[in-house]
């Protein structure tokens, strides 16, 4: 099943509500001994999560399909990136990392349990049989996300992405399981930032701007890259790219720059003109990891009144640390 995108949660009754968390969707199967993990997409992911695989070996049930959500707490924040450096094809390299950073697994569905296909019950009873398969198999690692029929509750979870939660879920308690529809409503926290334009890339086919990248300072004055917004209108385009030709001076970025080794893939490492930092924009954004913006942002406006100085890494929200995934499933 797959999620509608909206501006609020739905109101009334026959809702569920459910954090939707920042990591990789994942269909975990084990039959007898053996187990598989495959992708939203399709995409088999065991040889990536070997330490996931061990432990779905390790519960007590032996035949079940579920559906969840990959994560890996690093240090003190749930880290997307983490899980991006797993998807490398060396075996040793994969090996090394699910010992430093073990993934975790975020469970909220249960599909089949021995020679019972539950796709076909409503989701109320699917989290049941789910919350009851739980109680049977807890080991570390496995996690049951939380659900609630109470709206307030879930507005409070709302207030909480941005960072390693990715919105929330809305479910119909009296839906069955309808793989490949978007059969659930999805709400995320939109918030705002103020960001340095420290270079921008023309567009592939046109000598005109392309993406504006943005960045903020540090607490040592150094400007860092911390992603693009490419909402510019097209009839602005034309007059933006002369003004910001006029701009055009190395470095641009004094941190963090654009067009290095990156697994970010929401934009093009390619070329890019650097600039002074005098132009400041207010962009809305989803999602922070790694002190960067998740998804390209949206263009709001100009920000003549702001100086660039004052464009600084503390508006960004938080990222959720383990210490606060823990709150969430007490």
């Amino acid at each position: 099943m797959e999620a509608l995108l909206a501006a609020e949660l739905p109101e009334g009754d026959g809702w569920q509500y459910e954090p939707k968390w920042d990591g990789f969707r994942c269909l975990a199967r084990r039959d007898g001994g053996e187990v598989t993990l495959t992708s939203r997409s399709g995409k088999p992911l065991a040889r990536y999560f070997p330490e996931v695989v061990e432990l779905l070996r390790s519960v007590k049930d032996r035949d079940f399909l579920l559906d969840g959500e990959l994560i890996i707490p690093v240090g003190d924040v749930l880290s997307f990136e983490a899980l991006q450096l797993r998807l490398h094809p060396a075996e040793s390299r994969v090996r090394k990392l699910a010992k430093e950073t073990p993934a975790e697994l975020m469970l909220f569905d249960l599909l089949e349990a021995g020679d019972q296909h539950l796709t076909s019950l409503a989701l109320a009873e699917r989290r049941a049989a789910l919350e009851r398969f739980f109680a049977r198999n807890a080991v570390p690692g496995l996690h049951l996300s939380p659900a609630t029929r109470d709206r307030d509750t879930a507005i409070g979870w709302l207030k909480h992405s941005g960072g390693a939660l990715d919105g929330v879920v809305a479910k119909r308690v009296d839906l069955d399981y309808r793989p490949g529809e978007r059969a659930m409503i999805k709400v995320k926290q939109q918030r705002t930032a103020d960001c340095v334009v420290g270079g921008f890339r023309y567009a592939e086919k046109k000598r005109q701007v392309g993406s504006l990248l943005l960045g903020l300072y540090d607490e040592h004055g150094l400007l860092h890259h911390v992603g693009f917004t490419s909402a510019i209108p097209a009839l602005e385009r034309p007059a933006l790219t002369s003004k910001l030709e006029a701009l055009i001076a190395s470095p641009g970025f004094t941190g963090n720059a654009p067009g290095g080794p990156s697994r970010w893939s929401s934009e093009r490492t390619g070329q890019w003109e650097p600039l002074k930092p005098k132009l400041v924009v207010e962009v809305r954004y989803d999602q922070v990891t790694g002190r960067r913006f998740r998804h390209g942002a949206g263009f709001l406006r100009w920000r003549p009144d702001k100086a660039p100085k004052d464009c600084t890494f503390d508006q960004l929200a938080p990222e959720l640390s383990p210490s606060e995934l823990k709150e969430f499933l007490n």
